[in-house]
C-alpha cells in the first residue's frame, strides 16, 4: 500500500522508505554529536517503558476505488493546507495522483493499517487513536515481543483522536502512567515510542518545541509539539518525559515528504487522561455544556466594551435551553474567567467547559458594561449539534418599497411584515433590516449583508435607522472610534460586529 502524506497528516502506516531517506536522515543526526546524544536518562526510560508500547494491526474490507491519492480533506481554516495543494498537484506515476485517470474499480478488497498505541493497565487496557482503529472489521494487539492479541473496542472520541481497547492478556504485562503535561517547559526532553513505517518498537527523543497549538483540526486543540522523529505508524504511540511518564500521544505531523521534519504534534495528557477516564466509565464522552455561542474578542469589540487588554470569550448568543440563560448571562457579556481558570480567549473557554464534569456548579466571571460579575452555573451535557439548514435569501422585491435611511454604510429600515417575507426572518428576530450595504464600506469588509438585522448599537436594542444614527452620533460625540452591533441572521443567530465609526 502507498500514501501520499498530508499536512497536518495522520500516522498511520503506509508509506515507502529508500535508503537514500534513511542516509539523509542519519547523517542530520550525527552532525550535531550534542542533539544525537542527548541527556543520558534516555535509555534509562526506554528500558523501563518499551514493553508497555505496542503495535495496533486492523484489516477491514473497503471497494476498490481509483483515485487513493487525490487531495485529501484538511480541516477548513487549516494553516496547512498550502503544504499539500502544490504537492498533489505535481505529483504523478505509482505512489501519487493520477496516471490515465481515476476510473480503476473491482471487487471489495481487504486492507491492513498498523499503528501504535501504549497499555495503561495491567488487565489489558490500551489507548491509541481513533484514527487508527476508524471502521477497522478487526483489531490486533502486538505486544514488544510479538504476541498477537485480537482486541475489543472500548470506547472512542473523534474530537480528540482517543479510542480505548481492551484485550485478555496471557502473560503478565508492564503498564505506563500518566505525567501532567502542564509542567512541560519549552525546550524539556521527551521520548517518542511506536511503529513507525511498521519497522517495529522504535525509540526517538527530541524537546518539547512548543505548547498549546492549535491547528484547526479540532475543537479542543491544545497540542504539544516536539521535534522527536515522528513518522507514519507512530499514530497512537506514546510521548514520555524523563521519568517515563506518559505526557501526550503522537497524533499527528507536517511533512511534504512522508518522513519527519521535526514538526510533531502529540494531545497532551491532561486532555487524554480525562477522555480515557470516561471512555472506560461510560464507552463515551460526556462533556460540559454551558449554552452559549462565542467570538474572539477583537481590538474594536474590546474598544467598544471597554475590556483592556483584550480578552475572554464574547458571547453572542444564549440558548434558551441551556444553562446560562438562568444564571444571568446575557449576549454582550465577556467571559474571562470559569471555574477559577483565565479565559484568554473562545477557545480556552471550549476547552475548559468541555472538561468540566456535567451537574457541577462554577463560578463564570464575565465584564458587562465595563464591570466585573460573578455567575454560578450549573453545567449541562453536551450534545452532538443538529446541522440547522441555513435560510435562503431572495432578492424578489417586496410589494412595498420601505422607508430607509443610511448609517454606517448601511441601508436601513424598520421590520415590517413585507420584509420578513423577502428576507424569510423569523417573527422572533426584532430589529432594524439591512436592505443594502455599499461595497466600498466597513460594513462590507465586516461582511455583512442585505437580510441582516440589527438589535443593539452598543448595547442598546434599536428598532429603526434613526435610532441607529443617533445612537452613532453620540458615540462620534464621545470620541469612541467604532461602535458595536449585535447582528442577526434570519434564522434569529447572533454575532457582535465593530465597525468604524470614523
Amino acid at each position: 500500500m502507498t500514501a501520499a502524506t498530508i499536512a497536518p497528516t495522520r500516522l498511520r502506516h503506509g508509506v515507502r522508505i529508500g535508503l537514500a531517506a534513511l542516509a539523509i536522515s542519519a547523517f542530520s543526526a550525527l552532525g550535531n554529536p550534542a542533539q544525537a546524544r542527548g541527556p543520558e536518562g534516555i535509555a534509562d526510560v526506554a528500558e523501563k517503558v518499551i514493553d508497555a508500547v505496542v503495535n495496533i494491526s486492523t484489516s477491514q474490507t473497503v471497494e476498490a476505488k481509483g483515485g487513493a491519492n487525490t487531495m485529501p480533506q484538511l480541516p477548513p481554516g487549516s494553516p496547512f493546507e498550502e503544504f499539500f495543494d502544490d504537492f498533489f498537484k505535481n505529483r504523478r506515476g505509482p505512489g501519487g495522483g493520477s496516471k490515465g485517470g481515476d476510473n480503476n474499480s473491482g471487487p471489495p478488497r481487504k486492507t491492513n493499517s498498523l499503528g501504535s498505541g501504549f497499555i495503561i493497565d495491567t488487565s489489558g487496557v490500551v489507548v491509541t487513536n481513533n484514527h487508527v482503529i476508524a471502521d477497522a472489521d478487526e483489531i490486533n494487539v502486538i505486544l514488544n515481543d510479538g504476541t498477537k492479541m485480537k482486541a475489543e473496542l472500548v470506547g472512542v472520541d473523534k474530537k480528540t483522536d482517543l479510542a480505548v481497547l481492551k484485550f485478555k492478556p496471557t502473560k503478565p504485562l508492564v503498564a505506563v502512567k500518566f505525567g501532567d503535561s502542564d509542567k512541560l517547559r519549552l525546550g524539556d526532553w521527551v521520548v517518542a515510542i511506536g511503529n513507525p513505517f511498521s519497522l517495529g518498537g522504535t525509540v526517538t527523543a527530541g524537546i518539547v518545541s512548543a505548547k498549546n497549538r492549535d491547528i484547526s483540526s479540532g475543537p479542543y486543540d491544545s497540542y504539544i509539539q516536539t521535534d522527536a522523529a515522528i513518522n507514519r505508524g507512530n499514530s497512537g504511540g506514546p510521548l514520555f518525559n524523563l521519568e517515563g511518564d506518559v505526557i501526550g500521544v503522537n497524533t499527528l505531523i507536517i511533512s511534504p515528504s512522508g518522513g519527519s521534519i521535526g514538526i510533531g504534534f502529540a494531545v497532551p495528557s491532561k486532555t487524554v487522561a480525562g477522555v480515557v477516564d470516561q471512555l472506560r466509565q461510560f464507552g463515551e464522552l460526556r462533556r460540559g455544556w454551558l449554552g452559549v455561542r462565542i467570538q474572539s474578542v477583537t481590538d474594536e469589540i474590546a474598544e467598544s466594551l471597554n475590556i483592556k487588554p483584550p480578552r475572554g470569550a464574547l458571547v453572542a448568543g444564549v440558548d434558551d435551553k441551556g444553562p446560562a440563560k438562568p444564571a444571568g448571562i446575557e449576549p454582550g457579556d465577556v467571559v474571562v474567567k470559569f471555574d477559577g481558570k483565565d479565559v484568554k480567549d473562545p477557545k480556552d473557554l471550549s476547552r475548559v467547559v468541555a472538561d468540566t464534569a456535567v451537574g457541577k456548579e462554577v463560578d463564570v466571571v464575565i465584564i458587562r458594561k465595563g464591570q466585573e460579575e460573578t455567575k454560578k452555573v450549573t453545567l449541562g451535557r453536551l450534545q452532538d449539534p443538529e446541522k440547522v439548514q441555513a435560510a435562503v435569501k431572495t432578492d424578489e422585491p417586496a410589494p412595498e418599497k420601505p422607508v430607509t435611511q443610511k448609517a454606517l454604510g448601511l441601508d436601513l429600515a424598520a421590520l415590517n411584515k413585507d420584509l420578513r417575507t423577502r428576507y424569510k426572518i423569523k417573527d422572533s428576530v426584532k430589529g432594524v433590516v439591512v436592505t443594502n450595504v455599499d461595497a466600498n464600506s466597513d460594513a462590507a469588509e465586516k461582511r455583512l449583508s442585505a437580510g441582516d438585522v440589527i438589535v443593539e448599537v452598543a448595547q442598546e436594542a434599536v428598532s429603526s435607522g434613526a435610532d441607529i444614527q443617533k445612537r452613532v452620533d453620540q458615540l462620534k460625540k464621545d470620541g469612541k472610534k467604532s461602535v458595536l452591533l449585535l447582528v442577526s441572521n434570519a434564522d434569529g443567530e447572533l454575532r457582535f460586529v465593530a465597525l468604524s465609526v470614523q
